[in-house]
This record gives structure tokens, sequence and C-alpha cells, in this order.
């Protein structure tokens, strides 16, 4: 291997502890050790990273620091047999950009049991649209499947205008479910309405009678991604037997609900942690979304940023003012 150092977006904590992000040369020396030795060719913004960028211990403990909790590269060196140098692979959740060095860097050194092959069907780049919110999307998806046919009727997701729910409207929509769009941004109805959503619910209505104990059933599923209000609302209006995951909490981590949804109709309430999800089940979903669960990506649904203009982006994700998804694309690629 040629290289010595890479570029990467670095956040640091000043001597007055406010945070800052800038773009430095780091030697790839002095990456964590791991069997795997990846060139990144992507990566994606997810919430989690900005806040990792921003100072946020709770994912972060130690500084400087390279968030990215999603790379999509090439393997430049492996010393384990399941890999080999110039395999593809994908790269995420784990502990990856979050105590260690991530996607915003153009190189990564991970544990080989990190990593999985990326599915014939997929390119790189594509498998970084998808990203961990696309795949966090799939495993709501995969209860859903399990469940409740697409003639049971209508399936809400919320949230719809970020990465995760803009991902679960497009494959629901695929799989031929009748997607309603739960969204406060009026500018991102268009992509809804193009990704397949046949109806746009406003965060008032799905906020209405919220101090009610029951609503009347409407949905047969849920992929709830904002929490709070809105997620209390969506399970005390789901119908008899009707499942509800939990993805996210955009809105708030409170959920100040009844027992009653649960008692009198049955509903499930799923919680998704794509995190820990077990190895064999992650390569289920990833070959899920390069085949039977592949979408359209029109150019509207995401946007490709390098290193220098991902920093205003990050910004922009943390004041919930991004539509779709954000993928970083590697200048020495």
């Amino acid at each position: 291997m040629k290289a010595k150092f890479f570029r990467a977006l670095v956040a640091e904590q000043s001597e007055n502890e406010i945070f800052k992000r800038s773009i430095k040369e780091l030697p790839i020396a002095g990456l964590p050790p791991g069997e795997l030795l990846i060139r990144v060719e992507y990566s994606s913004l997810n919430y989690k990273d900005a806040l990792s960028a921003t100072g946020n211990k709770g994912v972060t403990k130690n500084y400087p620091h390279v968030p990215g909790i999603d790379a999509a590269g090439v393997i430049e060196e492996s010393s384990c047999n399941q890999f080999q140098k110039g395999d593809r692979v994908i790269v995420t959740s784990y502990d990856l950009g979050m105590n260690t060095s991530g996607g915003f860097g153009s190189y990564i050194r991970v544990p080989s049991a990190w990593a999985l092959k990326l599915p014939a069907g997929l390119t790189l780049k594509e498998s970084m649209i998808i990203g961990t919110a696309g795949f966090t999307a799939g495993m709501a998806v995969f209860h859903i499947l399990k469940n409740i046919s697409p003639e049971k009727g209508e399936v809400l997701v919320t949230g719809a205008s970020g990465g995760l729910a803009t991902i679960a409207v497009a494959i629901l929509s695929r799989l031929g479910y009748s997607v309603a769009a739960g969204t406060g941004k009026t500018e991102a109805e268009q992509l809804l309405k193009l990704l397949g959503a046949r109806t746009i619910i406003s965060r008032e209505e799905l906020l209405a009678g919220n101090d009610r104990p029951l609503l009347k059933p409407r949905w047969s599923a849920v992929i709830d991604t904002v929490g709070g209000d809105i997620l209390a609302n969506a399970v005390k209006s789901s119908q008899p037997l009707g499942i509800v995951t939990s993805c996210g909490n955009a809105l708030s981590a409170s959920l100040n609900i009844n027992v009653f949804p649960f008692i009198l109709r049955g509903i499930s309430l799923i919680g998704i942690d794509s995190q820990n999800c077990p190895m064999n089940h992650r390569r289920h979903i990833w070959q899920m979304l390069a085949t039977d669960w592949k979408i359209l990506f029109p150019e509207s649904l995401y946007k490709i940023v390098d290193l220098e203009t991902l920093d205003e982006k990050i910004d922009l994700i943390l004041k919930g003012k991004l539509t779709g998804r954000v993928v970083v694309k590697h200048q020495n690629n």
C-alpha cells in the first residue's frame, strides 16, 4: 500500500470546551487495530454522526475523533481468510464512527466481524444511499412483512422526510403497500409522492386527539421515526393486531401511553436496533435491499457531498432541515 496518510473530517474539543470540525491529514498507522484496512469510497450522514461531530458524549467519549457510522469501500489489507484484498465491503453499526475512527475518513481499520461483502445488485454508492438509515428501514419492513399483508390497509411512516423514512416509503410502496407519509415539511411532499406515498399526513393530524385513550383504528402497520406523542397516537390509531415499529426519537424520547391499545386491540410495539443486529440477519436484510426490495434511487432522494461541504449538512440535520439522504464521496476515489 502506497498511501501513508488519509484525509478526514475531525471533531475536536478546544480549551474552552467548544467543539469544532476541520479536515486533516491523519496517519494510517494511527488507525485502531483490526483485520481489515479499507479504503473508503462512500459514507453517509446520519443523525448519530451529527451528534458525534458536535461533542455528544453519549455517542463518542473521546476526542479528537473521526465520525461516520457508515462506510463502503475496497479492502486494501486483510489478515483473515474471509476477506481478500480488493473485496468491496460495507461496514455499518457496531462501534464504527462512535468510538472507532469512522467513515468520514478515507481509510478505516476494523475487525472483520464488522464487515460484509457488497451484495450483487448494489454499487458502493447505492449502499451508502441506503446506509444505516435504509438498513434500519429494512429491519422495520421485515417485521411488517412477517405479519401484515398489503391488503390489510394503510401503513403509516412518520417523520417521512428523513433519510430512514424516505427509504421506508420507497420499499413499502415497491412491495404493494398503501403508504401514508406523515411529515411537517410541505417541501418534501413531491419527493414522497415520487417514492410512492399515496397520502400525505400533516403533523397536526398525527397529533390530534392525543388526550384520548384510544383513537379510531386506521393503520395496519406503522414505521415511526419520531417518538413522543406522534408514536403514542400511531399506536392508539392502529388496527387490531397491528404492528408498530419504533425506529427513532426525532420528536421526543418519551412515550406517554396507556395499555388499552395492547390489551384491547393486541397491538405489537417493536423496537428496531440496527447497531446490534446479528450478522446473519444483517446479511439477509442487505440481500433483500439489493434484490426484492431494491428501490429506484431518484436524484432528489439524495445529495452527494465531499468533506468540504459535509460540515454544513451536519448543521442542517441537527436543525431538522434535511430531506432525504446525504452521501459522502471521498475525493481520492
